[in-house]
């Protein structure tokens, strides 16, 4: 089990966490035209995400991402149930800034000044995972205007004197917008996309310059990266996946590139599966980096787990993923 510092804060994590997205069960996303669709990843067994949360603590997995979005509460409320009497072993996180209505199991974007409910959600947080405070508290709504974040930094510095909050972060893609928010002075991580077959070489730049911990969404892609999908596969219509048709050019092509890396390692009898080869590429693109894999199983737990008995990848292997997805070797 190997470990990194998160950002500029003192908190030592896993260098994997575990996402809790998938485990929040089904729910929707409803636009403010009343457009609707599933954001959730089908039905879950709660006891088995338990299970799977007391494999990864077991494991010494100690870091915990989760967000008020997912199952509209549900996951928040699983995790404090999962994690009864072990809070003062790990380090929790969490996100906000919707609107979520855990009665009906939709959330919505806010369309007022998200400042007005922020204090509010955190009440709502720490209440539903049971808490006293929350280790990371990050900004969930991503295109968020870049001329407000100094007021809601402001108002986060706040819930840290106020002993509600350790540190916070934002959950963007925007470059811009994670340099904007590493100017407060609890600000410790930007959570963003980043895999093998989609690199952001900006962004750790700027998580490299501010000191902030590079947390990593979906680093198996959704599942793509697992190598379990075909042009054939489908998904439940409660799944955030249901409208993928893998049969389109794009996704088929990407199909056949995560076909190669597999090959790739098969070749030389490299042992590792497509999911560990994925966190892997992750661990050795930067030391920042915290990949937070979702489950809803302990074998999805355990294979990700396994991922870091392994270690890092080569750079030879670096280079030829580079070479795979045609473009500029990563690692020189």
């Amino acid at each position: 089990m190997f470990k990194r510092r998160l950002g500029r804060s003192n908190l030592e994590v896993s260098a994997m966490g575990m996402g809790c997205w998938a485990m929040g069960g089904p729910w929707e996303w409803v636009e403010a035209d009343g457009s609707k669709g599933p954001t959730g990843w089908g039905q879950v067994d709660d006891a088995e995400s338990i299970r799977a949360i007391h494999y990864a603590l077991d494991a010494g997995i100690n870091f915990f991402d989760t967000a008020a979005n997912y199952g509209c509460g549900h996951s928040e409320r699983v995790l404090a149930r999962a994690l009864a009497g072990k809070r003062d072993q790990i380090v929790l996180a969490t996100k906000f800034g919707f609107e979520v209505n855990e009665a009906e199991k939709q959330v919505t974007p806010r369309q007022d000044d998200h400042l007005l409910y922020v204090r509010a959600e955190c009440e709502a947080s720490l209440r539903r995972l049971n808490t006293d405070v929350i280790d990371l508290y990050q900004l969930h709504v991503w295109d968020y205007a870049l001329e407000n974040v100094p007021a809601m930094i402001d108002l986060l510095e706040s819930l840290v004197s106020a002993g509600k909050i350790r540190w916070y972060g934002w959950s963007t893609n925007s470059v811009e917008g994670a340099q904007a928010f590493a100017r407060g002075p609890h600000c410790t991580a930007i959570q963003h996309n980043l895999t093998f077959a989609y690199d952001a070489p900006e962004m750790l730049a700027a998580c490299e310059e501010h000191d902030q911990a590079s947390i990593i969404r979906s680093p198996l892609g959704m599942g793509m990266l697992t190598g379990k999908f075909s042009p054939d596969t489908t998904f439940p219509e409660d799944d955030v996946r249901h409208s993928w048709d893998l049969r389109a050019e794009k996704p088929a092509q990407h199909l056949q590139r995560i076909e190669a890396v597999r090959k790739l390692f098969a070749d030389v009898g490299d042992p590792r599966t497509l999911a560990q080869i994925a966190l892997a590429w992750i661990w050795t693109r930067s030391e920042r980096t915290v990949p937070i894999p979702g489950f809803k199983t302990v074998a999805q737990a355990k294979e990700n787990i396994r991922a870091m008995e392994f270690g890092l990848l080569s750079k030879e292997q670096m280079q030829k993923i580079d070479e795979i997805y045609e473009r500029p070797p990563v690692l020189v």
